[in-house]
């Protein structure tokens, strides 16, 4: 196909200089109509006529350049954009077992623990433990002045050895009748009231000598040799932590889940480690301030590494699904709803409004809205709308 462009300045210049001509020849012709009359109304028609003819051709030409201009625009103008597909990740959604759980705050005590305190008061003479130190169960741990009960222990034993003298004589007469019965009874009974206060001095003196009451670890000490103690000063503490109580409350809604000789997880702020405590007691009936319910777990410390009056968090199990759907947590959108997620089909995606069940620290479970296979966008959220065209750069 043939293109030309028209210049309307040039169409114009070129139209004038005809009509000019064409005056200039009607001029003539006139003028050499000397003989000849031509009458005036044929000249005024040749005159419109000529004008009408200009018009005409001029207004004909610019709207063939108009013509011309406005197919070199749409030539020249771009073709449409092609719809542009937006990157997403995407998971599909298949069955995977879940468990159930509730976690709860416990508190870490020792298996035993006491304070080491005297029953007397008396000056402390020595002091027979470090701190710190692991001790057995008899272990001298403190010693007290017992001086003066060392001395009435003495004089009474000397007065038993003259008692039972007295008695054994007294004895030996009473069978040949040269004394009274009475007599006798009266020396026999003296004897066994000395005997009773030596006793009763020697468990004093026992008192003097602190001793462990079990195996365990001793705290700080608080008096030294030299210090006057009296009747329940606090010495020191001992603890035995071989193995620590685990205490914890449940809910009234889950009393009945946990049971006697069960087991339980737990972690500590200390370490990442993971440890087990089994379910020894549970306390007879909820408390009516918190409607909870006191439970006790015992786990074995072997290397001291537990301390008690920590505080632990327990992943206490509840139920169990195996064939639960499961979803990432940056799928989800709220709204006032619900929750939604985007799904694909056909390289497009739709909002599908999703009931969700327990939560996890990466995942949901999805109880309604979805079903096995189904494609969900984890990533873009924000870029899509429903209709949207995405494009899977990973799909899991």
């Amino acid at each position: 196909m043939y293109s030309f462009s028209i210049r309307p300045r040039k169409v114009r210049i070129y139209l004038l200089n005809n009509l000019n001509k064409s005056n200039n020849n009607l001029t003539m012709a006139t003028q050499s109509t000397t003989t000849t009359q031509v009458p005036a109304s044929r000249q005024y028609l040749a005159i419109v006529l000529s004008a009408l003819l200009f018009f005409f051709m001029l207004t004909l030409l610019t709207g063939c350049y108009a013509s011309a201009k406005e197919k070199e625009k749409e030539a020249a103008a771009p073709a449409p954009a092609a719809v542009q597909a937006t990157p997403v990740d995407a998971t599909i959604v298949t069955p995977a077992a879940l468990k159930e759980e509730l976690e709860i705050t416990g508190s870490l005590a020792a298996n035993q623990q006491v304070d080491i305190v005297s029953e007397l008061t008396r000056k402390i003479v020595r002091v027979n433990v470090r701190e710190g130190a692991i001790v057995q169960k008899g272990q001298l741990l403190f010693e007290l002045d017992d001086a003066d009960l060392q001395a009435q222990l003495e004089k009474l034993r000397q007065q038993e050895k003259l008692a039972a003298l007295n008695e054994e004589r007294l004895k030996d007469l009473v069978a040949h009748e040269a004394v009274v019965q009475q007599d006798y009874d009266q020396a026999f009974t003296n004897l066994k009231v000395l005997q009773a206060q030596v006793a009763e001095l020697q468990v004093m003196i026992a008192k003097t000598r602190i001793r462990a009451p079990f195996s365990g670890q001793v705290g700080i000490v608080h008096v030294y040799p030299g210090a006057v103690v009296s009747v329940n000063t606090v010495l020191t503490n001992i603890q035995d932590n071989s193995q620590v109580k685990l205490d914890f409350q449940v809910p009234e809604k889950y009393a009945q889940t946990i049971s006697a000789g069960s087991e339980q997880h737990f972690t500590v702020s200390s370490d990442t480690k993971q440890y087990t405590a089994k379910v020894i007691a549970r306390e007879a009936s909820l408390n009516n301030n918190t409607r909870t319910l006191l439970v006790r777990a015992i786990s074995p410390n072997p290397g001291r590494v537990l301390l008690p009056g920590q505080s632990a968090r327990l992943q206490l199990g509840l139920h169990s699904n195996n064939n639960a759907l499961l979803l990432s947590s940056q799928a989800l959108m709220p709204s006032s709803q619900g929750y939604n997620v985007y799904t694909v089909k056909n390289n497009h995606v739709q909002l599908t409004p999703v009931d969700i069940g327990q939560r996890g620290p990466y995942s949901v479970e999805v109880l309604h809205g979805l079903s096995k296979g189904d494609t969900v966008v984890t990533s873009n959220l924000l870029r899509l709308a429903p209709g949207a065209a995405v494009q899977f750069v990973t799909l899991k």
